[in-house]
């Protein structure tokens, strides 16, 4: 199930998207359905939360949430590029709240935690004040990717690197019987899918893959660090994955544009679809594709894009 509200998870396993925009925001009209926010993500695990990226979705996120956070905040590092830490400072409900403990977990800098990253970016004279000063409790906690998180409460979050300049990190969450996995910022290999993460993801319910260009695109973006949704398809078919959604979605890319894309998507796997900001999936439940009135077609230009990670 799709749908702009919170779904009653009955205890299962509910992802939220809260930001699919990848490199860097974006507003206005041409945007007003897929949204403009930059990567975060919230899944839950019955009543267990978890947040991945701390791009500008997360502002919106602290704002739904505002009275209703847990008191310890795990926050899920794909990589610290800025699209995916920009709306750390501000996340309100969770850093001014001097009673609110912030763990952050960064899998892609050899077991180091993100501690000095954020702090050398949130740090005069980039930013006015330093993380430290905020009334909250910040842990840092790295690891590396490819080994499993183990929480206090037992819950149990498995992790794959991924390739992307300096890295970043997949994870997969088990919860209830069902299966989701989120693979983002990742380019895909040659010979592709990759053996290691095809096991990975196998199976599972849902997908969350990046697919900021089309084929006609990439070969102008080689090296840059992500992937398409043709390559997701792909990954999925391979894999069993039942239902595919697609995010980090190049900020050139309109609704109108990404409707048409959608449409070519749903054509090769009728469960897959471009994820819109705000809505909730239940994990494993049927997935209500969006259906809209055709719209006019929109060429894309192999690269009128400019070089953004």
């Amino acid at each position: 199930m799709m749908t702009s509200e919170s779904p009653t998870s009955d205890g299962g396993l509910v992802l939220r998207f809260w930001g699919v925009r990848g490199s860097t925001p974006v507003s206005g009209s041409s945007y007003a359905e897929f949204g403009g926010s930059t990567p975060c993500l919230e899944v839950r695990c019955g009543d267990r939360m978890f947040l991945i990226d701390a791009g500008s979705g997360l502002y919106n996120c602290g704002q739904h949430h505002r009275d209703a956070l847990p008191k310890q905040v795990d926050l899920l590092f794909s990589h610290l590029h800025l699209d995916h830490t920009s709306g750390l400072p501000f996340f309100k409900p969770a850093i001014f709240d001097a009673e609110r403990t912030l763990n952050t977990y960064c899998g892609n800098l050899d077991g180091a935690s993100a501690e000095e990253a954020l702090g050398r970016l949130f740090a005069p004279p980039l930013f006015p004040v330093t993380l430290d000063v905020l009334p909250c409790t910040m842990r840092h906690h790295g690891f590396r990717a490819g080994e499993p998180l183990t929480f206090p409460d037992g819950t149990r979050v498995d992790t794959i690197l991924l390739n992307h300049p300096q890295g970043s990190v997949g994870y997969r969450f088990e919860h209830g019987g069902k299966r989701l996995c989120v693979i983002s910022d990742i380019e895909h290999t040659d010979p592709w899918p990759d053996p290691a993460l095809l096991d990975f993801v196998r199976d599972a319910d849902l997908m969350v893959y990046d697919g900021m260009f089309t084929d006609c695109e990439y070969p102008t973006c080689r090296g840059w660090g992500h992937s398409t949704w043709q390559k997701g398809v792909e990954l999925a078919k391979a894999a069993g994955v039942k239902a595919l959604a697609i995010i980090h979605l190049h900020p050139c890319h309109s609704d109108t544009l990404l409707h048409s894309v959608e449409a070519d998507m749903q054509a090769e796997m009728p469960s897959a679809f471009i994820a819109r900001e705000r809505q909730s999936v239940l994990v494993g439940a049927p997935v209500e594709v969006p259906t809209v009135a055709p719209r006019p077609s929109e060429a894309i230009e192999p690269l009128a894009l400019a070089r953004i990670a």
